[in-house]
């Protein structure tokens, strides 16, 4: 198992990742049931940037920027950004580029987040401590080149910090401090646990619906809570794929937005395999 306690920068990260939303979730849940510190615009904010920032993450940095399963122009292309960037989980080329690292090394030794080589908190949350700053301009080299030549990525990468102080901004603006712990602390507790579930419950638990030659699995509540990323092992199948739901009963919120989009001509070349070719890979 690799050690979790090797980059210089763990105090910083650790605080910001886990501790401050741990603290924060507790504090808000104390205020609430002991306190009665709460009110409906303060679940109203949380639901709110939960929503759009975990389709940032989703829509943006997963699905568009990784796998280009869309096109679309540089507004639309901004906002999904802007709000991926709000989850606090990386500057996009970064997170892009280890997303990439996954796929072509998936449940191998040199995948960065795997739970049958690292074990379960270690591809949860543990492997984002364990990359040196030597390792993360390696992956960056090796998997990101492409997305150097997008301006407009490269600006929303390096003005990262910007972005996730303006999501906390706005909960503030909107409603306060607790506007501010619960459309702050308490959304990043959730968003960054539910996107690591897919990373190690996908991996554990699940159905499959079709044969790859790694542990994704398909998790129904996963499915739910990440906007559709817990089809996870559609996903492994056709990563180029734009719906992770290809059953009716398979619910994916972000395709959902990206079919409202294309309706409009917001989005297009969206890509998604034929019943054939699914039929073709599904487990006999």
């Amino acid at each position: 198992m690799k050690s979790l306690f090797t980059w210089s920068h763990i105090p910083v990260y650790f605080l910001l990742l886990i501790v401050f939303p741990t603290v924060g979730t507790l504090l808000a849940l104390y205020l609430a049931i002991f306190e009665g510190v709460i009110s409906w615009l303060d679940l109203i904010i949380f639901a709110v940037m939960y929503v759009v920032t975990e389709l940032g993450v989703t829509m943006g940095y997963h699905r568009m920027l990784v796998h280009r399963s869309f096109q679309t122009s540089n507004v639309i292309k901004f906002i999904l950004l802007m709000l991926g960037s709000m989850t606090m989980q990386g500057p996009a080329i970064t997170w892009a580029s280890f997303h990439l690292k996954h796929h072509r090394f998936t449940d191998k030794p040199e995948d960065p987040h795997s739970p049958t080589m690292g074990g379960f908190i270690y591809s949860h949350f543990g492997w984002i401590f364990d990359r040196t700053e030597e390792e993360m301009e390696l992956t960056r080299q090796k998997f990101g080149q492409q997305f150097y030549s997008d301006r407009l990525v490269v600006f929303m990468h390096k003005s990262f910090f910007l972005w996730v102080l303006l999501g906390l901004g706005l909960c503030y603006l909107a409603g306060g401090w607790t506007g501010l712990l619960w459309g702050g602390l308490v959304r990043l507790f959730f968003t960054l646990h539910v996107t690591w579930c897919v990373n190690s419950v996908c991996h554990i638990w699940g159905s499959r619906m079709f044969d790859t030659e790694d542990d994704s699995k398909n998790n129904f509540w996963i499915g739910i809570l990440a906007m559709g990323e817990g089809w996870h092992n559609n996903h492994h199948t056709f990563p180029r794929a734009a719906f992770h739901g290809m059953r009716w009963w398979q619910i994916d919120f972000s395709a959902y937005l990206i079919r409202f989009l294309a309706f409009f001509h917001l989005v297009w070349g969206v890509y998604q395999p034929s019943e054939k070719t699914l039929a073709e890979k599904a487990v006999k």
